[in-house]
């Protein structure tokens, strides 16, 4: 059973065994919150401290540092870097992390001061949210402990206050669940996780929520749908292909703004025949990411009951080589008519969101966001942290760049140059699928993508790099990362507060 988050109370927090208590610092000292207790579990709380007392103990002034009190009754006190600001929220994040792995398998209990706090409500969403995503494990058990948040004030924090506390903890606990579910299906071994296995997960997740509809197409239905991209790459495989269309109203009838995500499903991808070097393929069981992102959204989006309609669209395969395998030279046809030659089956993430991209615009939405693995090249420019984004209209630009900010996924925009377009033409059909060899990979891509968007707003996040993760870093645990999936979150809560149509 994971991980859960509460909100708790003063009297409670000094039962648990380890009590977090957050530091912010200036130039010279740390302070703490004049609400934090002057004596928490027998150890007495200064309300400064020097930089050189928190250096000599090894905690620094970035956020998440921290120093380990012991206390004389044998529980434990933490001391945690907030950074500069009581309401920068990656910090809190970062704190929240700190904090869960402090704590160890025990409940850990984190005192919020709320005074200077300018959004009680985010600040607790982001605190849990580094909590319990930190807390994911692929292997072994996890502790079902809970981590407690305690809202603090001078004397006490008001009603209003305190109730915010409580829905960001709320909220915070629905998106960190979604993203660690997410992230199990990514890091789950290809052999247990096949296309057909893959849909059967999202169903078993979205199939009893009142407000959405979800289908799993099979190979006769995506055969009907003339979905030729997402048939040539998965011809090469003995696992049946599929492809998930999840739809989200939470307001039949009513005029919500209408967004549209398409999520690249590749279960396990080899090259095909324009095969990997076996080094290129240990990660490729997280080709899949895009397709639990965008799923992951859609399972927020309906548990926050966020106002906006949602078509998620997710095509599952396997690429592989094989005598029934597509081969270079060959030429596919997509559900809109286009067609493309196919120089290296390698490049076939564009090949399945092209047929994804086609059903999303028959769905007639104000935007649509597709999300992918995609490039070696997003990987070399940006590395592992920043995803790429690539966007038709400044105004979806801003809304993704400010989501971004909010979510603490880094994400730069990368240009759609459309002198670029030549790299990507062909003699044989509508275009090719690889741009030319070393140069703007990333960006012959999108603009293989544009083509299927109909001139519809749209946005296209290249992961490829901050997808996985190496090792523990922050709240971000080694393996799939989920990325993106809480960008979207923030995006669609803004355009539902805007209520506006792209």
């Amino acid at each position: 059973m994971p991980r859960t988050a509460r909100i708790s109370t003063p009297m409670e927090a000094a039962k648990e065994s380890t009590i977090v208590v957050p530091v912010v610092f200036d130039e010279t000292q740390a302070f703490i919150a004049e609400s934090v207790p002057m004596v928490l579990s027998g150890q007495s709380i200064p309300r400064t401290l020097t930089k050189a007392w928190c250096s000599a103990r090894g905690m620094k002034d970035e956020a998440g540092s921290f120093v380990v009190l012991r206390s004389i009754e044998g529980s434990t006190v933490v001391l945690v870097s907030l950074g500069s600001s009581y309401n920068a929220l990656e910090n809190y994040r970062l704190a929240g992390a700190s904090a869960l792995r402090c704590g160890g398998d025990a409940t850990v209990a984190f005192l919020l001061p709320t005074e200077g706090i300018e959004d009680p409500a985010a600040v607790a969403s982001a605190l849990v949210q580094g909590a319990l995503l930190s807390s994911y494990t692929f292997k072994g058990a996890q502790s079902d402990a809970s981590f407690d948040v305690v809202p603090l004030g001078s004397p006490l924090p008001s009603v209003s206050t305190h109730d915010a506390v409580a829905a960001g903890v709320a909220k915070g606990m629905i998106i960190a669940n979604a993203v660690n579910w997410a992230k199990r299906l990514i890091d789950s071994p290809p052999a247990s996780m096949p296309p057909k296995e893959l849909a059967r997960q999202v169903e078993l997740r979205l199939g009893d929520d009142p407000h959405v509809r979800v289908e799993s197409w099979n190979e006769t239905r995506i055969k009907e749908e003339r979905l030729g991209g997402l048939l040539g790459v998965g011809q090469g495989s003995a696992q049946p292909t599929r492809l998930v269309y999840a739809t989200y109203d939470p307001q039949p009838g009513a005029p919500l703004p209408h967004v549209a995500l398409v999520g690249k499903g590749v279960t396990f991808d080899s090259g095909g025949l324009s095969l990997k070097s076996g080094d290129g393929m240990m990660t490729m069981k997280t080709d899949m990411t895009g397709a639990a992102v965008v799923m992951c959204a859609l399972s927020v989006a309906s548990r926050l009951g966020i106002g906006v309609r949602l078509t998620a669209i997710a095509p599952m395969t396997e690429n592989l080589p094989s005598d029934k395998a597509v081969k270079p030279g060959d030429t596919l046809t997509f559900r809109n008519g286009m067609s493309a030659e196919v120089l290296n089956t390698d490049a076939e993430g564009r090949l399945i969101l092209a047929d994804g991209l086609s059903l999303a615009v028959e769905a007639e939405p104000d935007a649509i966001v597709d999300v992918a693995t995609l490039t070696g090249a997003q990987n070399v420019a940006l590395g592992d942290e920043i995803g790429a984004l690539f966007a038709s209209t400044d105004e979806l630009a801003a809304y993704f760049s400010d989501a971004s900010l909010k979510s603490g996924e880094a994400l730069w925009r990368m240009p759609l140059y459309d002198g670029y377009e030549s790299h990507i033409e062909s003699d044989v059909a509508d275009m090719k699928n690889i741009g030319k060899p070393g140069k703007a990979g990333a960006i012959s891509a999108a603009l293989f993508l544009r083509r299927f968007t109909a001139g519809r707003p749209w946005v296209h996040l290249d992961i490829a790099g901050p997808g996985r993760c190496d090792a523990n870093r922050g709240y971000v645990t080694k393996g799939g990362t989920a990325f993106g999936a809480r960008t979207i979150v923030e995006f669609l809560e803004a355009v539902a507060r805007d209520g506006a149509r792209d």
